[in-house]
């Protein structure tokens, strides 16, 4: 395919890079912030490819996330490869200036300028002050000086300040002297008429207007004449073909160190200092935060020698004092700051207001955006900052960036620190940063309006607004004046990224929210909604540290039930959520908090009504008891008109129900619970109930043998919004679904997602996901790949909390039995499953009592033991309500005796979506159906079944 150079988020990607056209696509479906399963849909491909494409484009493009690959595909556009020039050239002398120091990498940037210049006869080198763009020149022309039959001549325009002195300037450089009766213009004119010359005209955008009217003149009278000029703004005329100077790359294609880190230690080590690879990230780092900017890492590579690189990285955030050169013949380029001050200088007060005033957006920001910010504020007019943003953009001043809802401008960091300093300068700071929180305060309202849209366009519109609301937090919470919008921005910000699934920020700022509050009370509700994102996120132990902070707070606020309620919910939770918590209750715990919060609840209905449902998740299921206080708490709940409390006692309900063997009552209860929670907003403080409520509805449907029902409710609990940036949390049943389903290839998709998830999250301990991990462990081993099931056996173990061993859930058992019988091994098998299913008297074995009861009966039955009859005998009971594992238990009976038996249970587990059993059967069938049934497993990735697990017959 043919290649095109990028211009992408302030960096020059070169072709060589080679971006894919299915490259390309992704990063279109990054750009609408979608996720890997929403772009694998769109594209008709696995979420592994999608995750490879990512990881690819994060290489290609130099970037650090999806989140700056999401900005990327905002800014993309294409700029077409200059084609080869032909000409016959012969070498002159250039008299180009002679660099203090050596050129440092930029080979990409140096052969797409060449080519420019080959196919281009007028091209300008545009970008900030300070990039690099005279160096880039004098590189490319240095080494281009044979093309030209009549040389290179270099002319720097800085000291010109009258544009009717540009020509005399250029006549100097040519050593045309002065010819009486004709002008300079004349003169040079006639001069490079007849030459074929490339002429530089450096620093032109102070003398834009008369560069461009000597320019058209100068070119329409030699057809030899090529010009390249640097300037920070284009010379908008047609004829012109601008070219991009980046920063300089911060990695290398491939990875590795970039040219941003070549030229710092290539400038340190002149001075003196020395680094080791060990330093090469801490460098590279320096460098990034510096954009890539060529003087500013120069300036700051200079100061290694006094400052270390310690201290370069402490005064970056104060970059303008710190990169201060020594005295330069270039007074522009003697630090950062005078660089700016020459660009600065050239504006109107009107460009000078408007870009100082600009540097409170700490994103890229639309020109509507900062209409509202400085409306009414002189010297500007609100209708003209349009028109000022888009001039600043031409000065190289701000960077525009195409984006699919309009134009955005954007200021390079050093450039928006010069605007913080000139806004210090101005008195203005106070003024500007008011105006931006209350510019925040109603953008963020704006989208509160519409939470519930699961769209990429209200994604979208929250990451364009997210660094802009972060930023006036920070200000507002330092401020006292401004602490209740400090307080407001917190809450709003808290609620949104619950929303946009980002609920590690959530807690943080509902607890920032709790600091900032105007009272206790306050405190108190921003308390527990940040301990709702924390039991959202599977941190039980944080949830309960900020459930005790938020009832100690109710309680200075006078609200004793608000306390109870708070109590209530941390004893439920230790019952309800073991496999939440990284460590494990002191014993009496529950009882302990249960105490405390009777002994506050006076008569408030809704504070009863959470104590008994903590009460009832502290019963043991068998006991009668446990049920009257689950039909209390659930005539109570009904009663106050709250449904999470409902929700959370059918949790209970269906707990009973399962340890009593009632699975279909068991996933009644369940699909009830989903059902409540329709017409309920998805918060913090509800996230638990809808997270727990479709997690328990998929494991109840999974119990009960409906995978369809199950793979339906899995991926509504994945597709809750608050898992969209938690992978192992949106995708844990739903590995388990696709594993007993036979649907391995998405089942190991899906855990690689996992995997990625879990770890990026911290590799938080959350022993209520070992089934998922357990699950694509023993996919791996049917398919013969020991290796990975051993590594996803070790995420099993680091996924272990204190509370119920894997052991008393059993469903380490059946994955293991399940693997050991498909490789004929069915004494390993009885091994396993050494505990009778009669014993599994707890709801949580209870969901996998059927499934381990028809491996149980079917290892006696494939090992010839004694009691295969009496096994078959008791599964049956045990798997009634479950008509897979029913089926399976049929075909143990048919392999124990009749086996014509065989064909209807092949024909009930193919009724019932599970593949792998019925595959299995086919091959228990033999004849024709035997190699029918190795190539169902074939295809599904699986190891051959054994022989040897097929009895003669």
């Amino acid at each position: 395919m043919t290649m095109h150079n990028l211009w992408v988020a302030n960096r020059w990607v070169p072709a060589e890079v080679g971006v894919s056209a299915r490259e390309s696509e992704v990063l279109a479906a990054l750009g609408e912030h979608l996720t890997n399963a929403e772009i694998g849909a769109r594209l008709f491909i696995s979420v592994r490819t999608v995750e490879s494409h990512v990881s690819s484009l994060l290489r290609k493009l130099q970037v650090n996330d999806r989140r700056a690959l999401a900005a990327v595909a905002a800014t993309l556009r294409p700029t077409p490869a200059a084609a080869s020039g032909s000409g016959t050239l012969t070498a002159v002398a250039a008299p180009l200036p002679s660099p203090l120091t050596s050129f440092v990498g930029r080979v990409a940037e140096r052969a797409a300028l060449i080519d420019a210049l080959d196919a281009h006869r007028l091209v300008t080198a545009v970008g900030p002050g300070g990039v690099g763009k005279t160096r880039l020149a004098l590189s490319v022309v240095g080494g281009i000086a044979d093309r030209f039959a009549d040389g290179v001549w270099f002319v720097d325009l800085v000291p010109v300040t009258d544009p009717s002195m540009i020509a005399p300037v250029i006549a100097a450089a040519l050593g045309l002297g002065e010819h009486q009766g004709r002008s300079a213009e004349d003169t040079v004119v006639g001069w490079l008429a007849v030459r074929e010359t490339l002429l530089v005209l450096d620093n032109c955008e102070h003398l834009l207007d008369g560069v461009v009217a000597l320019l058209e003149r100068l070119l329409a009278a030699s057809s030899g004449l090529s010009v390249l000029v640097t300037s920070r703004a284009r010379l908008l005329v047609p004829f012109e073909w601008v070219f991009p100077v980046p920063g300089l790359s911060l990695e290398a294609d491939g990875g590795g160190r970039g040219d941003a880190a070549g030229l710092f230690l290539e400038r340190a080590a002149a001075a003196g200092s020395r680094f080791t690879s060990d330093d090469w990230d801490r460098v590279a780092a320096v460098c990034r935060r510096l954009d890539g900017m060529a003087l500013a890492i120069e300036l700051a590579a200079a100061r290694v020698p006094s400052l270390g690189l310690d201290g370069i990285e402490a005064g970056l955030a104060d970059r303008l004092r710190l990169l201060t050169g020594g005295q330069r013949i270039d007074a522009r380029h003697r630090s950062l700051r005078s660089t700016l001050d020459w660009s600065y200088a050239l504006l109107d007060e009107p460009d000078q207001a408007i870009l100082r005033r600009v540097s409170v957006f700490a994103a890229p920001f639309t020109a509507g955006a900062a209409a509202a910010v400085l409306a009414d504020w002189p010297p500007t007019a609100v209708n003209d900052i349009p028109t000022i943003l888009a001039r600043l953009a031409e000065e190289s001043l701000l960077v525009a960036i195409a984006d699919p809802t309009g134009t955005r401008y954007r200021a390079l960091e050093t450039i928006r620190q010069y605007g913080v300093a000139r806004l210090n300068d101005a008195a203005e700071s106070i003024e500007v940063l008011s105006r931006h929180v209350r510019w925040c305060l109603e953008s963020g309202a704006a989208l509160e309006l519409i939470p519930g849209d699961d769209t990429g366009a209200w994604r979208t519109a929250f990451d364009q607004v997210a660094d802009e609301l972060r930023a006036a937090l920070s200000w507002a919470a330092d401020d006292a004046r401004h602490r209740p919008q400090a307080h407001r921005l917190a809450v709003m910000l808290a609620d949104l990224c619950f929303v946009r699934g980002l609920l590690a920020e959530s807690q943080q700022r509902y607890e920032q929210a709790a600091e900032l509050a105007p009272d206790d009370s306050a405190a108190a509700a921003a308390l527990r909604d940040a301990a709702g994102a924390a039991e959202t996120r599977h941190f039980g132990t944080e949830a309960m540290r900020l459930r005790r902070a938020a009832a100690d707070a109710a309680l200075r606020a006078g609200d004793r039930a608000g306390a109870a309620a708070d109590l209530a919910r941390s004893a439920e939770l230790i019952n309800r959520g073991p496999g939440l918590m990284a460590t494990a209750a002191p014993r009496g715990a529950v009882e302990a908090l249960i105490a405390e919060a009777r002994s506050l609840a006076g008569d408030d209905p809704v504070a009863e009504a959470r104590i008994l449902v903590a009460e009832a998740f502290n019963g043991a299921e068998a006991d009668l008891a446990t049920t009257e206080l689950i039909d209390r708490a659930l005539t109570l709940a009904r009663r106050v008109g709250d449904p999470l409390i409902e929700s959370a006692a059918l949790d209970q309900l269906m707990a009973v129900q399962l340890a009593r063997g009632e699975v279909r009552a068991a996933a009644a209860s369940a699909l009830r619970r989903t059902q409540l929670l329709t017409a309920k907003p998805v918060t913090a403080g509800s996230g638990l109930e809808f997270f727990d409520a479709f997690s328990m509805a998929t494991d109840s449907a999974i119990a009960a043998g409906d995978l369809l029902a199950a793979r339906q409710l899995a991926e509504r609990a994945r597709d809750l919004p608050f898992h969209r940036e938690e992978g192992h949390l949106a995708t844990a049943r739903l590995i388990v679904v696709c594993a007993l389903a036979g649907e391995w290839a998405e089942a190991l998709v899906l855990a690689d997602r996992f995997r990625e998830g879990w770890e990026r999250a911290g590799r938080p301990r959350a022993g209520n996901l070992s089934r998922a991990a357990y699950a694509a462990a023993t996919i791996h081993g049917l398919r013969g790949d020991d290796d990975a099931r051993g590594a996803w056996l070790h995420i099993v173990d680091a996924l272990a909390t204190p509370g119920r061993p894997l052991s008393q859930i059993h469903f380490g058992e059946f994955f293991d039995a399940l693997l050991l019988l498909h490789r004929g091994l069915p004494k390993l098998a009885m091994q396993q499953l050494a505990t009778p299913p009669e014993q599994f008297r707890d709801w949580h074995n209870g969901l996998w009592r059927p499934w381990y009861a028809a491996l149980w009966a079917e290892a006696a039955v494939l090992n010839g033991h004694e009691d295969a009859a009496d096994r078959i005998r008791r599964a049956r009971v045990a798997t009634a309500d479950n008509p897979i594992a029913a089926a399976i238990v049929n075909r143990a009976a048919a392999l124990a005796g009749n086996r014509d038996g065989l064909i209807p249970a092949a024909a009930a587990l193919q009724a019932a979506g599970c593949r792998y059993q019925w595959a299995r059967t086919l091959v228990f069938i033999g004849g024709a159906e035997r190699a029918r049934g190795q190539s169902a497993l074939a295809a599904m990735g699986a190891t051959p079944m054994a022989v040897t697990a097929v009895p003669p017959g």
